[in-house]
């Protein structure tokens, strides 16, 4: 439950239009609702129903270590409260259960995401576009699992893709783009250099993704981890190796908080 329902929730108690006790049935369901599975033998999981009440986005779905049939069921039940559910790192299996159990849902099978809209949308006020630019087109999966995620939570989304280093004049030639945004997130392997540049070059926030694309001395995306954490650029944050998901949620809590205090 988002805050804006509650408070139009409130609002009709306050006009006349609804009783305290009609309000107390739609706001008395638990906040943690369990999930039991016949693969456990207790709760599999503890469903946080609230959390867009405290955070501002709801909670997701991590489909890895999941069962196909547990992924279902607490999509099923985040879905029968109205508020829609975003699964990330969904393979094949898990995506093709998901589409079947909920036709109107997106797959996005290059992001590994499944995501329901809410039932009712509800407007999220932001500052302005989240920018997602890659190095190369490799780099694409993170960077669509960092798009689905953010317009998921009400961002406006702008992609920029293959403007890495090796060719610089790509994201010059760029320049508005940069300009529109209000967080940038930064999408690259191999040695990770596409963060410091674009760091170098606005003064809003920069979120960077190192990702294991990369020969074998990019040792997986530890390469491009490290090049970021050591930016000359200062006050570029780096998340986690192929973490698109929670660079999407900090340019979320970043966009949100600055539509709050535009000054």
């Amino acid at each position: 439950m988002l805050p804006e329902q509650v408070l139009r929730i409130l609002e009709s108690v306050a006009a006349g239009n609804a009783t305290p006790q009609i309000a107390l049935e739609q706001l008395a369901w638990q906040p943690v609702e369990n999930v039991h599975s016949g693969d456990v033998a207790s709760v599999a999981a503890r469903l946080d129903h609230h959390r867009a009440l405290r955070l501002g986005f709801p909670e997701v779905v991590l489909c890895e270590g999941k069962t196909v049939e547990q992924t279902v069921e607490i999509c099923a039940r985040l879905a029968a409260h109205g508020h829609g559910f975003l699964a990330t790192r969904a393979d094949a299996a898990k995506q093709e259960a998901l589409a079947l159990a909920h036709p109107h849902a997106n797959v996005n099978a290059l992001a590994r995401t499944v995501h329901l809209a809410a039932a009712e949308v509800t407007s999220v006020k932001t500052y302005g576009p989240v920018l997602i630019a890659t190095a190369g087109t490799g780099d694409i999966p993170v960077a669509e699992e960092a798009a689905v995620t953010a317009r998921a939570f009400g961002n406006p989304v702008e992609q920029l893709y293959d403007v890495g280093v090796a060719g610089i004049h790509r994201l010059f030639r760029e320049s508005d783009a940069l300009g529109r945004a209000a967080v940038i997130i930064v999408v690259a392997g191999m040695e990770g250099a596409l963060a410091s540049v674009i760091g170098g070059l606005v003064s809003i926030p920069v979120i960077a993704v190192p990702t294991s694309v990369g020969y074998g001395a990019s040792f997986g995306g530890l390469a491009a981890l490290l090049a970021m954490l050591n930016s000359c650029a200062s006050g570029v944050t780096v998340v986690n190796i192929d973490n698109g998901f929670g660079a999407a949620c900090a340019a979320t809590r970043i966009n949100q908080l600055l539509a709050r205090n535009p000054e």
